[in-house]
């Protein structure tokens, strides 16, 4: 699993914009910036939806003005639900990334094998992440939602 001081791992994260769809490469993406990152394990899940998402919905102006550049959901969905979750739940600050085969919650170490129920998923964590380095990692025990809330990050930067 990926620890605090590490550079995030080499991969590609899809965004759907209004310019259509976009590939970003993850070391361009988080290159000279600062970003909040939270990973769910579905989009329009219940504590996803009801919880997760909306508080970082809610504090998007009070995270950028502690210096986030900008602050990013990520679910192992791909990016037509990313989407449409995010314009579901009003999250016009959040950018919205699909890791739509797993493949960088794996590169991370932070994947789950749910079943039947979705089968491979992302744990739930948030980070903050400065020019491509993990600066903050926190990281879900199964079935809670204490340490990645937006309250939590903001708190903590």
């Amino acid at each position: 699993m990926i620890t605090q001081g590490q550079t995030l791992p080499v991969g590609q994260l899809a965004e759907l914009t209004a310019d259509g769809m976009v590939t970003h490469d993850v070391e361009t993406l988080f290159a000279g910036k600062k970003a909040v990152v939270f990973a769910v394990p579905g989009a329009f899940t219940p504590t996803c939806s009801a919880a997760h998402l909306p508080g970082y919905v809610v504090l998007a102006d009070e995270l950028k003005a502690k210096g986030v550049d900008f602050i990013a959901c990520v679910s192992v969905n791909d990016a037509f639900v990313m989407k449409a979750w995010g314009d579901a739940q009003n999250a016009a600050e959040i950018r919205m990334l699909a890791d739509g085969d797993g493949s960088f919650a794996r590169a991370l170490g932070l994947e789950m094998e749910t079943g039947a129920f979705g089968g491979l998923r992302s744990l739930r964590y948030a980070m903050v992440v400065e020019n491509g380095v993990v600066t903050l990692l926190n990281v879900e025990q199964p079935k809670s939602f204490e340490v990645s809330k937006a309250e939590v990050i903001l708190a903590a930067l």
